[in-house]
């Protein structure tokens, strides 16, 4: 029976690993999208009021996305760290982790919240998210300065939890958009939201059943 609980959760993890590179390639490929250097492709063609406008935009918007494809990669090897004997990894890749996030990814995601599709709604809920996900990671990396790692890797998961939401927020659009067929602006109202309360919530519950 113990033999059987061990195959699974090894299998378990596997499926984990699979599926975390599947979606890190999506979000490589919009990535790359924005090398070299171009204003009107993708996202930023709906965007160019803010393009002209404001010329500090652009600076935000290339430092969001550029760290956060890192953010993701290093989070990601961060928290599997010791479930495969990766504990140096897993030191190395959390200070990047921790260093991008709060120097970089974090304060753009905020900054660009204020210019979010889909009105107040909307703008309140990314904005929120990178507050969240700046104390969260902020909070993990206190803790690890003070030696309290069970604490500390709770809230490196709430951390990547808000990380996450990169690839939700764009698994629930695909989904919406093909059941529901709902307006553009719609969407990103829904989403906003969708994007990063359940991934959270999830991990609440995992961490009060002590499975983190």
């Amino acid at each position: 029976m113990l033999s059987f609980k061990r195959n699974t959760f090894t299998f378990l993890k596997i499926l984990l690993i699979i599926g975390f590179g599947y979606f890190f390639w999506l979000m490589l490929t919009i990535t790359l999208e924005y090398i070299p250097l171009d204003s009107n492709v993708s996202f930023l063609m709906i965007k160019q009021t803010e393009v002209i406008e404001r010329p500090e935009y652009l600076t935000f918007f290339y430092t969001h996305v550029y760290t956060s494809i890192f953010v993701l990669l290093s989070g990601f090897l961060a928290v599997i760290r010791k479930d495969f004997g990766l504990k140096n990894l897993h030191r190395n890749m959390g200070k990047v982790y921790i260093f991008l996030i709060l120097l970089f990814a974090a304060p753009s995601g905020m900054y660009m919240g204020f210019f979010a599709n889909g009105g107040f709604s909307s703008k309140v809920s990314f904005i929120i998210l990178g507050v969240l996900w700046w104390f969260s990671t902020y909070k993990a990396y206190q803790l690890a300065r003070q030696k309290r790692f069970k604490e500390h890797k709770q809230w490196m998961w709430r951390s990547f939890a808000l990380t996450l939401s990169a690839i939700t927020l764009r698994m629930w659009k695909v989904i919406i958009v093909y059941l529901f067929h709902p307006n553009p602006m719609d969407v990103y109202q829904i989403i906003a939201w969708l994007g990063w309360i359940p991934n959270l919530l999830l991990i609440e519950y995992l961490i009060t059943k002590k499975h983190l």
